[in-house]
């Protein structure tokens, strides 16, 4: 860069510079999801700023927000819809465990902002990132908690939802969870192939596949029997 010379918007936010919300709604209405402006908006800047985050720091693999988009944040989307198929209370209390860079929360709770749902995520680094994001783009009821998943687990009451994407083989999430979630509440993952038999003190809720990519990927939910 020559001496002197200010770093432009699209040097900042990289290649393409921050994206478009209007190509975003475009996208996602091409694959039947009705976005609305204000959370086109709000996936336009989480976008911009995983990008330029990533580029400095392995948040996620993909760099370009074009293809974040179309490889991480479609599972958010269809997440949002399968939620809305669950027997959950109005206002659920989610622990999202193993955050990461906030997927899928952050896209998820543009259009799915039901309760409180908290980002739990032991490493400095992707909570930095994740409270950076929050501090600019504040979400209804989202909160950050930089710390080991168990010290969250034994410091708050049982959770109606909880979200595993890439946290810990599901059969060690629901070892963890055992008995922290709520009666009629359930423990979903993100997975590649369909649902497993559930362990004992679980039953599978529902289960759902959904495209991606030019694959098939999976939701899962198991719910807690109830104890004699």
């Amino acid at each position: 860069m020559a001496r002197g010379r200010s770093e432009t918007k699209e040097e900042r936010d990289g290649a393409g510079g921050t994206p478009d919300p209007e190509e975003i709604r475009i996208w996602c209405a091409d694959r039947g999801f009705s976005l609305s402006p204000p959370s086109c908006l709000g996936l336009a800047r989480y976008l911009a700023l995983l990008s330029r985050w990533s580029r400095v720091m392995n948040l996620v693999g993909p760099e370009e927000p074009e293809v974040i988009l179309r490889t991480l944040i479609a599972d958010s989307l269809h997440l949002a819809g399968f939620l809305r198929e669950l027997p959950l209370r109005d206002d659920p209390q989610t622990w999202d465990l193993g955050a990461g860079a906030g997927l899928p929360g952050i896209p998820l709770r543009q259009i799915w902002q039901k309760g409180t749902y908290t980002l739990v995520e032991s490493r400095e680094k992707r909570a930095a990132f994740l409270r950076t994001f929050l501090v600019a783009c504040p979400l209804p009821g989202v909160t950050v908690f930089r710390g080991r998943a168990e010290d969250f687990i034994a410091g708050h009451p049982p959770a109606d939802l909880v979200i595993s994407r890439a946290f810990l083989p599901w059969r060690q999430v629901l070892d963890l969870v055992a008995g922290r979630v709520s009666p009629g509440g359930c423990c979903l993952f993100l997975a590649s192939g369909p649902a497993p038999a559930p362990p004992d003190g679980w039953s599978l809720l529902a289960q759902c596949p959904y495209p991606a990519g030019e694959g098939v990927r999976h939701f899962w939910a198991f719910s807690p029997l109830a104890r004699p």
